[in-house]
Order: structure tokens, then sequence, then C-alpha cells
């Protein structure tokens, strides 16, 4: 039987099914739970919640009196809607949270690193806030977590992959949770933590014995987040299988198509996009549309074809901050995305090709304008980097 009883009542043994006020809002990352420890009567004391439900066949009653307990059914909660706005008005915010998001991750996967686990609960703070700073805006932060360098990559690599997994579960319509599906994303990598720092950022080519070390760290990562309290099986089936592909030639495990879950061809998806787009320690990152190119030639033996090309609809066939040129013999830097077409973005013009030379910023909507575009370039061919043309958005 389930109860809606005073928040005041809750006593240890219970089995909470629901608190009251939004499901976002609460201090845990479940939303039903067994009370086992004080701490978290005291935390939800704390929060301000007035009420809970308690579900009496899975955990302890409370006296019955008027005054405490009503007997309702429980109806499940939507967050709220969150307000679209310009990516202009998001960059602000979502450089705070990324900021925000790399230190706790840094924090995170160092404890996890020493041999401690991974605090869930902690860590699911900083998936609502990237989520939320997706839905606002989802180029913004998509656009913000390419800016690594060697020293950050594994941790800001892990904050863009439970973006990218939030911004393609909500373009398919995931029926899941979408924390879990963020959270999944976030510690997909933590195994890397158990791999020697000259191997995981060797400049060179790998000998066959380092990269069969590399191909450990999934299961290395497994096992870490089978020690952590509240991990659910999503996080620890993506961290386990973010490397499978449909042909079964993947690993750990050498899954066919058939065998990999829906959440683990995604991970697998926006792992690789954000890995190859990356500068990393052996290599320059590929530019956003020449990644998507790749990505399609592969796409036959690695990816889930249905996922991929959701994948392209959500971050545009030019995503925000793709630098690319057009035939007026002009440099623009990709802000927007059409609601009716990948090819016609929102541009930002700003550098001449004939004198090779910025120009002041001209905004405009290729929905609405004759300009065309020819190429999608690379900084340094015109004597940029990638954070000058990033600073253009």
């Amino acid at each position: 039987m389930k109860k809606k009883i005073r928040a005041s009542d809750l006593r240890i043994g219970m089995y909470v099914e629901k608190l009251d006020g939004n499901w976002l809002q609460h201090p845990f990352w479940k939303n039903a739970f067994n009370l086992v420890d004080p701490k978290d009567i005291k935390a939800i004391h704390d929060s301000g919640i007035k009420y809970a439900w308690i579900n009496t066949s899975k955990g302890c009653d409370v006296e019955s009196t008027p005054e405490n307990i009503t007997t309702e059914a429980i109806t499940p909660e939507s967050p709220p809607a969150t307000k679209q706005v310009s990516l202009e008005d998001e960059l602000e915010l979502a450089r705070v949270t990324l900021e925000k998001a790399r230190e706790k991750t840094l924090s995170m996967f160092q404890e996890a690193r020493m041999g401690n686990s991974i605090k869930i609960a902690e860590a699911a703070s900083l998936v609502e806030e990237i989520s939320q700073s997706v839905a606002r805006n989802p180029g913004a932060m998509l656009s913000l977590t390419r800016m690594k360098n060697q020293d950050n990559y594994t941790y800001l690599h892990s904050v863009a992959v439970c973006a990218l997994m939030i911004a393609l579960g909500k373009q398919i319509n995931y029926q899941g949770n979408m924390q879990s599906l963020g959270m999944a994303g976030l510690l997909h990598d933590v195994g890397k933590m158990a791999i020697p720092d000259k191997v995981l950022n060797k400049p060179g080519k790998l000998t066959d014995e380092e990269f069969k070390i590399i191909q450990d760290h999934p299961l290395r990562g497994w096992e870490m987040l089978k020690e952590s309290p509240d991990v659910d099986e999503i996080s620890l089936d993506v961290c386990l299988h973010h490397h499978e592909r449909i042909d079964g030639k993947g690993y750990p495990d050498k899954l066919n198509a058939s065998s990999i879950s829906l959440e683990a061809k995604m991970g697998a998806i926006c792992d690789v996009y954000d890995a190859i787009t990356s500068d990393r320690c052996y290599k320059k990152g590929w530019e956003a549309g020449e990644a998507l190119k790749k990505m399609a030639e592969w796409k036959d033996g690695h990816f889930d074809e249905s996922i991929f090309n959701a994948f392209v609809k959500t971050i545009g066939i030019y995503p925000t901050g793709t630098l690319i040129k057009l035939k007026s013999g002009r440099l623009a830097i990709v802000t927007e995305q059409s609601a009716q077409t990948l090819l016609k973005p929102q541009i930002k013009i700003f550098f001449s090709c004939n004198s090779r030379t910025l120009i002041p910023t001209k905004t405009v909507d290729l929905m609405r304008s004759n300009e065309v575009i020819e190429s999608i370039e690379k900084p340094e061919t015109w004597g940029l980097n990638r954070e000058k043309v990033m600073s253009m958005l």
C-alpha cells in the first residue's frame, strides 16, 4: 500500500516511492529507495520537502493517525519545460557550467584513481546543470567542450559526451530517464583512471601491448562503478560497451548489433565524435564537419545507422562552431542550426579571404540569403586558431 505521510514522520526502514516537489529538486539521485541512513532523513528535512509517499509492502509502515497519513495515488511529474535561448545568451552560462563541470569531474576521477568509489549523488547535480544548458541551447555547451587540451582532455571529454548523450536523447525522444543517459556519458571513460599516464598520453604510436592496456579501460571502469553506491545499469552498460561495434569487432566482448543496447550504441557515437574532434597528444582534432564525413564512411561497421542519422540531425551537418568558407570569398562561423534544413544554418561572417583580414562581423541566416557555403575550413589555413574562431560566437 502506498501512503502519503509528512516528511517529519519518516523513519529508518521505510521505502520511499516519491518525494514531494519536482524530482529535479530533491537531494537524491534515485526517485525510489530504502531509508537506511539517518543522514538521508536529515537531507530530506534540510531540503524543505514537506511530504513523502511510502510503500508499506516494501518497507516499514508509520503509526496511523488522521494527521499524518493520507492514501493517495502517485502520479509521475515531468520536469518543467526549459525556455530556449539564443546562443549568445547561453554562452556565458555554459562557460560557468563547463568550468564547474571540469572541476567536479577532475575531483571525481581523481577519487576513482585513488581507489575510492564515485559519489553518484554528487555527480547528479552536475548532470542536471549540463542538461539544462543543453535544453536552453545545445550549441553553446557542445561548441565550448571542443576547447580542450592534453591536460584536461579526459575530464572535458566526459562532460562533452554527457552533453551529447542528452542532446541525442532529446532528438530520438528517448523514453528512459534522461538523467541516467547523461550520467552514463559522464562516467563512460572513468576506467582511463586505471591506465598509466605514459600509455594514456603517449604521443607516438602505441605498441600492441600498450594498445591492449588501453582496451582494458571499459572493464576497469565497469569494475570501479560497481563499487559505487547508487550507480545504475545504464551507466554500467555504457561504460563497459561504448567501444563495441555493430559488426562484432569491438571490445571488450565483441558484441554484435542485436546484443548492444540502445544506450551503448548512442555512447559509441558520442564518444567517437568528441574524441576525433579534439586535439590529442598524438594528433590534431578534425573539424566537426570533417569528422561527420569520416564517421559516415565508418558507420556500416561501427555505428547503428538510424542512431547515427539522428546524431547528425542533433548537431547539424555544419555543427555550431564550424568554420566555413562562402562563395563570396569570406569566412564565417556557424552560430545556430535552422529548424527547416541542416544545409542552411545561421552564420556570422568575420573574415575576408582576399585580404586575409578580419572584417566587421555580420550575422546572416542562410535560409534568407543568397550566400552559399563552399567548403569547411581549418582555421590554420587562414592564419587563425580554434580559440580565435570560437571567440566570434
